[in-house]
């Protein structure tokens, strides 16, 4: 069925979320954008919005379906579907990329439940680098404090399920195939949208049942860098609350069109000083992951038949 403004819904009963008649609107999607932190899913959701016959969700993590909203954030109710349904806008196929619903328990049953022939994209990266750069992503921007946690020791950050969850790809892509079928998910290796931008996004572009599209892949700027992540300063707090102040119809096209630029207004110097450097770990804290990802890694490959081999921790 079609709404006045041409967005498609799926019309369901769910228990706890009504509308006139007892009926609830939950929005169609048909895809899924799925991975971890630091594994390329923002340069390849930047990416699919060039595309006419795709629609990313707007934010490109809603962070609704799953009970995981984020590294810290958990929260198991009922999904906000009025609120989901804002998220798309505009024709083709809908691609939610909240990348944390990979790792999340609850994530599967449900998209499953409602959404049965959806597609799911799963970007994957080396474990040990991912884990790092997401490491060092919580210290720089300070969210392991915002949540009463302190991850400066990276063996401490390890033992926090909240950050190895994400890296266990095995364990969460198993629990997917519980629900979907093999051919409905496409695993891309991080590194490949490096190297190979365009076979990603044909690769990509097929399996989402899509024709294929020249990307204009010079203004996919994007990337979440760690250039991009500054400690935001005093005023730079003054002018994040004021923004956060403004409605979404009229903040949105502003983010957008910045956005298709290139430009992190956060990166300004007034708002935002230098970024540490980059926090290595040692070959004693390396080793602390080797058991629990290697077994991981092959469950993955015994799952899918993803060569994983070269990720091997020695």
């Amino acid at each position: 069925m079609r709404s006045p403004e041409g967005c498609e819904f799926l019309y369901l009963k769910v228990e706890g979320v009504s509308m006139e008649g007892g009926q609830s609107v939950i929005p169609k999607v048909d895809a899924f954008l799925l991975g971890a932190p630091k594994c390329g899913t923002t340069w390849l959701a930047e990416a699919l919005t060039q595309h006419p016959g795709v629609c990313v969700s707007d934010p490109k993590e809603p962070n609704i379906i799953a009970s995981h909203k984020g590294t810290f954030p958990r929260d198991d109710s009922e999904p906000d579907w009025a609120t989901y349904s804002d998220c798309f806008s505009g024709d083709g196929v809908r691609i939610d990329c909240s990348v944390h619903a990979l790792a999340c328990p609850v994530a599967p049953s449900r998209v499953a439940e409602l959404w049965p022939e959806a597609r799911l994209v799963v970007c994957l990266r080396e474990p040990v680098s991912r884990t790092i750069s997401h490491w060092n992503m919580i210290l720089d921007t300070g969210e392991d404090a915002e949540y009463g946690a302190d991850w400066s020791d990276f063996e401490v950050a390890w033992a926090d399920s909240r950050l190895n969850c994400d890296t266990l790809y095995g364990a969460s892509v198993t629990r997917w195939l519980e629900y979907f079928g093999r051919d409905s998910i496409l695993l891309i290796e991080a590194n490949r949208m490096r190297h190979e931008p365009g076979v990603v996004l044909s690769e990509v572009c097929a399996h989402l049942g899509v024709e294929e599209y020249a990307f204009d892949l010079d203004s996919v700027h994007n990337a979440n860098t760690a250039a991009d992540r500054r400690p935001i300063t005093f005023f730079g707090r003054i002018f994040r609350f004021t923004a956060n102040l403004l409605p979404g119809f009229v903040k949105g096209p502003i983010v957008r069109r910045l956005q298709a630029r290139g430009t992190n207004v956060y990166k300004m110097p007034m708002l935002s000083s230098e970024a540490p450097k980059k926090r290595v770990i040692s070959d004693a804290q390396r080793a602390l992951l080797a058991e629990q990802v290697n077994a991981d890694l092959a469950l993955l490959q015994d799952a899918t038949g993803f060569d994983a081999s070269g990720w091997n921790i020695a």
